[in-house]
């Protein structure tokens, strides 16, 4: 399960993802316009569609905001997105996973590369560091008053393969396939999450324990999370929380 890498990342760096709002709401919408373009503007007829609503939902993006998006998709006419996805290493020997969204893959594969370049990693081939993650439902949420017995049954009630609490968050993972069930009956059981979405959970991590290396790694992280075209970062290391906290944004 993806500790400090994923979990108490988003926890710790809050802050920093909250100012970067209207970033966060740029790659949701992309990721709907995407979905509305390969299948349809009726979520009950395109999964893609569907997901990529509940994904937003999840991350707080207003629902005008995405019933806006879906109509001006629908009505435009030009080429659909292409998704692709890049592996490499950041410093440390830290494997990452990027999943982006493009119109234009001679403009995202050059920067991809640069980013890695600049940033002290190594861009990798297709299947690289692939082998290191798992395709998971993962979902994140406020840990609140709940002990960690009642965490473990709710996980397993909400069809939950694995129920992991770190400070004041839970992670829990399931089959990417269960993504939408899973997400309605933790919902239903009023759980307040962070994050949910279908994304590449690391099998093992990889522990750094120099504080300039940690810099080094969320940096490179940061850096590829700005660009556009990127949709999502995941990564393997196991960094301590107050280290995330205290270099987030930094």
């Amino acid at each position: 399960m993806a500790g400090h890498s994923h979990s108490s990342n988003i926890a710790a760096r809050k802050g920093a993802v909250d100012k970067k709002r209207s970033n966060a709401f740029s790659k949701l919408s992309r990721n709907i316009m995407s979905a509305v373009k390969q299948g349809g503007p009726d979520p009950d007829a395109n999964f893609k569609l569907r997901y990529a609503i509940e994904k937003a939902r999840a991350g707080n993006m207003p629902k005008e905001n995405i019933e806006r998006v879906i109509k001006k998709s629908a009505a435009d006419k030009s080429d659909s997105m292409e998704e692709l996805n890049y592996e490499g290493y950041a410093p440390g020997g830290v494997a990452l996973i990027i999943t982006c969204l493009t119109d234009n893959r001679h403009r995202t594969a050059p920067d991809i590369k640069y980013a890695f370049e600049r940033g002290g990693g190594n861009l990798g081939s297709p299947g690289s560091v692939g082998f290191l993650f798992s395709y998971k439902t993962l979902v994140v949420a406020e840990r609140g008053e709940r002990s960690e017995d009642e965490w473990l049954e709710l996980g397993l009630e909400c069809g939950a393969e694995d129920v992991k609490l770190e400070g004041d968050v839970v992670s829990i993972t399931a089959p990417a396939t269960d993504f939408l069930p899973v997400k309605k009956a933790l919902e239903d059981r009023e759980v307040a999450m962070l994050s949910a979405e279908m994304g590449y959970v690391p099998g093992t991590l990889v522990a750094i324990t120099d504080k300039d290396e940690a810099r080094r790694v969320l940096k490179l992280i940061d850096t590829l999370e700005d660009n556009d075209d990127v949709q999502n970062v995941y990564a393997n290391y196991d960094i301590p929380a107050e280290w995330i906290a205290e270099l987030a944004g930094s």
